[in-house]
């Protein structure tokens, strides 16, 4: 069996931004993490007073409600939110350059922390700096922030992060932004930003903190079967080390000893099954570290490493609803998972699939499908050969059949095709909160 290995480095040649207003973060980060005990808080209720403080009140709008409008309708932003918003927007040109002095940052100050990352930064290096600042961008909708960022946090600990990283990861933030935003930085937005990163990492924490007595970090799974089924697509099977729960229809993160520290989001291709092996379904794309080396390398024996499930794009077994399942390329797989999990629930609701890929050759599970279809009078499945592209000819495909405004609908695929087949879904009647989909920026690095 191969074994993972790594190494880091480090690099300097920028100054560390001098450490003010950071006794908030120490007093908040206090709470069972090492810290020494002041003023603890819960990130959550500090999100919602500072809302509070700062806006009108508000009223969730997931429940159909939303915060009171400004005379043009849209929601008034809280006082952060508007400092906070317009620094992004001052930076949003020299985006490349924040990244790139951020990292210096953290790397000069904290060299320790550079063998966290991959060796080459060239894919990997945005994606923190991308996370806080979508969270930031949020700060005013607590409800779905505060999901986002334990999922985010709980996540973290697969790269070997600590409550103690995050002071450091939060001077090299303001530094960043102090250096390139600075016609609209100033104590205030400094403020701002300080009470919306001590927020974000409070949370962050916690959620790490609470996982950590439910399930490790990451598992280890080795490869037991790699099938090619097309030149560019192979289905892994792995066995992880210990019990991995999931459902059916999330994803996971994934890690080859190809590429240490570099991990890439793929989704089960199947339900839980009784011998506990996972199943995976790779497309090799250009300049995809990760799956070429699935695809082109892996074979059995190989050991990889999994983060934890994640994913809400599951079946809801309380009703009995039917489900309308848009699947194109690799992004079958999920749906295949779903299936199956309809069919050990031994329900028999409708479910209809349109399965795409832009050629007839790389509708790979076609086969598999109809099978299934075969099996189950409930389910119906229809190939369709998108030559023009998935995000337009899989969801008009859709559109002819139907109605479907009873239906739940799923859909997988390119983050392109994920957001054309909402919109044509609402269109034709389904209401966006029955529309299940993985979430298109996280996924957006699947490719890879």
């Amino acid at each position: 069996m191969r074994h993972l290995k790594g190494k880091g480095g480090s690099k300097r040649g920028f100054p560390a931004f001098p450490r003010k207003l950071w006794g908030g973060l120490a007093r908040c980060e206090t709470r069972n993490h090492g810290f020494e005990g002041r003023g603890a808080c819960r990130p959550t209720e500090m999100l919602e007073a500072r809302h509070r403080m700062d806006a009108p009140p508000t009223r969730s709008a997931r429940r159909g409600t939303s915060r009171i409008p400004s005379g043009d309708g849209a929601p008034e932003p809280s006082p952060d939110a508007v400092l906070i918003r317009r620094t992004l927007a001052e930076i949003a040109p020299v985006a490349d350059k924040v990244t790139s002095y951020f990292y210096a940052l953290v790397f000069t100050a904290h060299p320790d922390l550079r063998g966290m990352f991959p060796a080459a930064m060239d894919v990997q290096r945005d994606r923190l700096l991308k996370a806080l600042l979508t969270a930031a961008e949020h700060i005013d909708d607590p409800e779905v922030l505060t999901a986002y960022l334990r999922r985010l946090g709980a996540g973290h600990r697969k790269y070997g992060t600590q409550s103690g990283h995050y002071p450091p990861v939060g001077e090299a933030l303001l530094g960043a932004l102090a250096r390139y935003a600075q016609d609209t930085w100033g104590p205030e937005t400094e403020a701002a930003w300080v009470r919306t990163y001590t927020a974000i990492s409070q949370i962050m924490i916690d959620a790490a903190s609470e996982a950590e007595t439910k399930a490790p970090p990451w598992w280890h799974a080795e490869v037991v079967s790699h099938d090619l089924r097309t030149s560019d697509i192979a289905v892994l099977t792995v066995r992880p080390d210990q019990p991995y729960p999931f459902l059916a229809g999330q994803y996971t993160s994934l890690e080859t000893p190809w590429w240490p520290r570099v991990w890439r989001h793929y989704s089960f291709a199947s339900a839980p099954r009784a011998d506990g092996l996972l199943s995976f379904h790779v497309k090799a794309v250009p300049a995809g570290w990760v799956s070429n080396a699935l695809v082109r390398h892996a074979r059995p024996g190989d050991v990889l490493r999994l983060g934890p499930p994640a994913g809400s794009m599951v079946v809801d077994h309380s009703t009995d609803n039917g489900m309308l399942c848009l699947g194109g390329g690799t992004g079958i797989a999920p749906i295949k998972a779903l299936i199956e999990d309809v069919a050990e629930h031994g329900e028999r609701r409708p479910v209809e699939v349109f399965f795409g890929a832009r050629s007839d050759d790389d509708l790979y599970d076609k086969d598999t499908l109809l099978g299934l279809q075969r099996s189950h009078p409930w389910l119906s499945v229809r190939p369709v050969v998108c030559d023009e592209g998935l995000a337009g000819q899989l969801p008009q495909a859709v559109g002819t059949h139907g109605p479907w405004s009873s239906y739940d609908a799923f859909v997988s695929g390119p983050a392109a095709m994920i957001r054309s087949g909402v919109d044509a879904l609402k269109r034709i009647g389904i209401p966006g909160e029955r529309i299940r989909h993985d979430e298109v920026e996280e996924l957006a690095g699947v490719a890879g």
